[in-house]
């Protein structure tokens, strides 16, 4: 992510010099683009540092969340600085056209940047394909619990599509005689960025206020508990994400009647083992055993009955 951030500052720094020499709208709005997008790529990197820090007597979970909530910051400086700012730039276009000035400069600036941003797609791409296996990348992108990975392919797919707006517009506009098409293109450039981040916007909300872990995971856990037969019936899975790499899980359980307390003491240990083997990210595991349907909560507050 360092060198993403490198390259989107460069990209930048070269957006704007462009600017200066041809006065292109929709290569001003790319350039607040890139820059909202570097600053962007410094708020997810601060997230992650403060969601790795260990737990502490404040946050006995840990701080996961963190990355939640500067992935949240993110969408809102993509609203404010990325849309709004490219939107009133292009109306300011609109009303006062203007020739592009040696708009070569602007298709070799635009040429370059769609090789970096399609670069860097890729590979955030990759990573997502990963783990999504068969799944459709939208779904696969809002069941996505890591917001490091989906914030990326959402700035850089919008980076892309940016950049071919700019193309399409800069090119109207010097070599169609279509003034207004410049003014266009920022407008067109800074509504797709309202787009991204509402869309963002709204998946960080979901894990900010405790989204479930995807039911491929929820649906392993079952197996492991049914497939055991001193569990006589499972009546609740609850999990929640901590953070993109924590899951908690929190299961009621009953259990057969048969067993002696030893006997259910070791079935949870082996059953929390058992569960925390089926995802990496399981931290967590809760249990409220009972037996007869009835709550022995003794047992349930056992630190046998948990896994920390």
């Amino acid at each position: 992510m360092l060198a993403a951030l490198a390259g989107n500052l460069a990209i930048a720094a070269a957006k704007l010099a462009a600017y200066v020499f041809t006065g292109s709208s929709a290569i001003l709005t790319e350039a607040i683009h890139s820059l909202v997008d570097t600053g962007d790529q410094g708020l997810l990197l601060l997230g992650m540092r403060r969601a790795g820090r260990p737990p502490d007597a404040g946050h006995p979970f840990g701080h996961g969340m963190e990355a939640y909530f500067w992935s949240f910051v993110v969408a809102l400086m993509i609203f404010a600085l990325g849309g709004a700012a490219s939107v009133w730039q292009g109306l300011h276009k609109l009303a006062a056209p203007a020739p592009i000035e040696r708009p070569w400069i602007n298709l070799v600036v635009i040429g370059l940047a769609m090789l970096a941003e399609g670069s860097s797609f890729v590979v955030a791409l990759r990573a997502l394909n990963r783990i999504r296996a068969d799944t459709p990348l939208l779904r696969s992108i809002r069941r996505s619990k890591d917001p490091n990975i989906f914030s990326v392919i959402l700035e850089d797919g919008a980076a892309l599509v940016g950049l071919v707006l700019a193309l399409a517009g800069v090119s109207a506009s010097a070599f169609l005689g279509l003034g207004w098409a410049d003014g266009a293109a920022s407008i067109a450039i800074g509504l797709l960025l309202v787009l991204v981040a509402a869309f963002l916007a709204n998946e960080t909300r979901s894990l900010l206020t405790g989204e479930a872990a995807a039911p491929r995971v929820v649906a392993r856990i079952r197996a492991v508990l049914e497939s055991d037969r001193r569990v006589a019936a499972i009546p609740e899975v609850l999990t929640v994400h901590l953070g993109p790499q924590e899951i908690l899980v929190g299961l009621t359980l009953h259990l057969q009647d048969r067993l002696s307390r030893q006997e259910l003491e070791t079935a949870l240990d082996e059953l929390i083992g058992r569960i925390r083997a089926t995802d990496p990210r399981i931290t967590r595991v809760f249990m409220r055993p009972t037996a007869g349907g009835e709550t022995d909560p003794p047992l349930a507050r056992r630190p046998q009955a948990m896994a920390k």
